[in-house]
């Protein structure tokens, strides 16, 4: 058994079992060697930052890694952007990336880089392995550190040489501990934030966004008075009937800084202290007022669930009456297309045990109010604000999920760095809806351009942020990949096109015409 079989071998043994992959003649022993390993499925992506992040959207669904292949620096090169997005979500990935074998990379070969130094910034762990020996070992290594708490990408790189000469065989993956506890300490501090007699706020994240997080918060909150609110932008969150609802902080500087205006103590569950996107001139980077004070309940890696138990326990909570959302759906919007009747189309329209992918960017800011009382869901965002994002997100969990429907709400600005997805869902038949915001230009660049002031804007400045001359035709580009689709121009048609979109058998696109 060579090293390429020994390493595949290894990554389906720690429950690894789907590749996302984009080859090239450094990692070809390891795609031969999966014709040995049936339990592998390897799923072909047309560009490296498809399959990073169908990973990220994959492990987001399943809480388990998948694992990539990369070929060399510049695949990984064209990769990291939603790797970038996998680290800020703390997905767990086992990234793999071909290199020249050991003796060859001292000729400086045309494709030779320092692949280490590339993937470090976007990695929470980076080995090269020495020998065909020591792949299996370091595969193994590499899935526990991928799972190590909250999760992270673990890059392993693989010479060609250690991939064709003689391995070791499959090896163990050592064992991972689980998300350590937190203090009794840091219970009773946010129990006392809470409970202050000013105005609180519990901040979530991570699992406090699932359903027994949801309930466990609003407990809490019930029980003192304080308010709930989710980050700006979040790995997953369970919505819909039957879930606690949850806000998150407004996108716009402005807006979160009113929204945040009340508060004076900030309790963090798993969320981070609530900072500006970007910095804006004679604006705040941290949005809360001054003088606030942040109790830290549980870290990212600690155990946010059970923190919140102990912290209901502690207050008296646990058997707070709280109420969840109710189905109640609203009518399906009619008249022309824009972000209101959008969101409330897709309240009345989301099926039962959706999982919604948003890369919406400006046109998604207001989804959530409408689909608060939809069918129950789950709603997936870009945490590293790396667009490009969200058609390969909805590939992985489509392939995660393949009996739940994805529905990716996508800007079209967005939609064209990854577009390739397409192909990608049309060769796997997935069962995934796209719905494009096309209105014609990178639309929050347009307020941005405002938010920092930039003077003396003129036809020059405008063009960079357009997408015409010559307009994009989506459901071309659908159709030439595969995919099915049709235009909607008012809110009739995209009832229309969205509902015949959920109804066909693998992917659709609906190209939603913002005038």
């Amino acid at each position: 058994m060579n090293g390429a079989e020994s390493l595949v071998r290894t990554l389906v043994g720690g429950g690894v079992t789907v590749c996302f992959s984009n080859p090239g003649t450094s990692e070809m022993h390891f795609v031969a060697a999966l014709d040995r390993v049936p339990e592998m499925r390897c799923v072909l992506a047309l560009f490296e930052g498809v399959a990073t992040g169908a990973a990220d959207g994959y492990a987001r669904m399943t809480d388990r890694p998948a694992a990539t292949l990369l070929h060399l620096g510049p695949g990984l090169a064209n990769g990291l952007a939603n790797l970038h997005n996998a680290s800020k979500a703390s997905t767990p990935i086992v990234n793999i990336v071909g290199d020249h074998a050991t003796y060859h990379r001292q000729y400086d070969a045309p494709l030779t880089s320092d692949i280490e130094t590339a993937a470090r910034p976007f990695s929470g762990w980076v080995r090269t392995s020495p020998d065909a020996r020591r792949v299996a070992a370091d595969g193994a290594a590499a899935i526990a550190a991928a799972l190590s708490p909250p999760g992270q990408v673990a890059t392993l790189i693989l010479p060609g040489d250690t991939a064709w000469n003689e391995g070791s065989g499959p090896a163990p993956v050592p064992p991972v501990a689980p998300p350590s506890r937190v203090s009794a300490e840091a219970v009773r501090a946010a129990a006392e934030a809470l409970q202050a007699g000013e105005t609180s706020l519990l901040l979530l994240a991570g699992p406090a966004l699932r359903q027994r997080g949801l309930e466990l918060a609003a407990r809490i909150c019930a029980k003192t008075g304080a308010k709930m609110l989710a980050q700006t932008f979040n790995r997953r969150i369970e919505r819909g009937a039957g879930r606690m609802p949850i806000e998150r902080i407004p996108y716009p500087v402005d807006q979160a800084v009113n929204a945040l205006a009340g508060f004076r103590h900030i309790v963090l569950a798993g969320s981070r202290v609530p900072v500006a996107f970007f910095a804006y001139p004679d604006k705040p980077s941290l949005l809360a007022p001054e003088g606030t004070s942040y109790t830290t309940l549980a870290r990212p890696e600690e155990d946010i669930v059970h923190a919140l138990e102990w912290l209901a326990d502690e207050i008296g909570a646990s058997k707070q009456p709280v109420e969840p959302a109710k189905l109640a759906p609203p009518a399906p919007a009619r008249g022309a297309i824009n972000a209101v009747n959008l969101a409330q189309s897709l309240g009345a329209l989301i099926p039962e045990n959706a999982i919604i992918v948003d890369e919406g960017v400006s046109t998604g800011r207001g989804f959530f109010p409408s689909t608060r009382h939809a069918q129950p869901h789950d709603w997936l965002q870009n945490m590293g604000g790396s667009i490009g994002i969200g058609m390969p997100l909805a590939t992985g969990a489509a392939i995660a999920c393949p009996e739940r429907p994805v529905i990716n709400l996508e800007g079209d600005g967005s939609a064209m760095y990854t577009i390739q997805a397409l192909w990608t869902q049309a060769r796997e038949n997935l069962n995934v809806t796209t719905v494009i915001f096309a209105n014609r230009q990178y639309a929050i660049l347009r307020h941005e351009l405002a938010n920092v002031g930039a003077p003396n804007v003129g036809r020059k400045a405008l063009d960079m942020l357009d997408l015409d001359r010559p307009t994009l035709d989506f459901v071309a580009l659908a159709r030439s990949m595969g995919v099915p689709g049709g235009r909607a121009e008012d809110m009739d048609a995209f009832n229309r096109e969205l509902a015949r979109g959920l109804a066909t058998p693998g992917p659709y696109l609906v190209e939603a015409v913002i005038g």
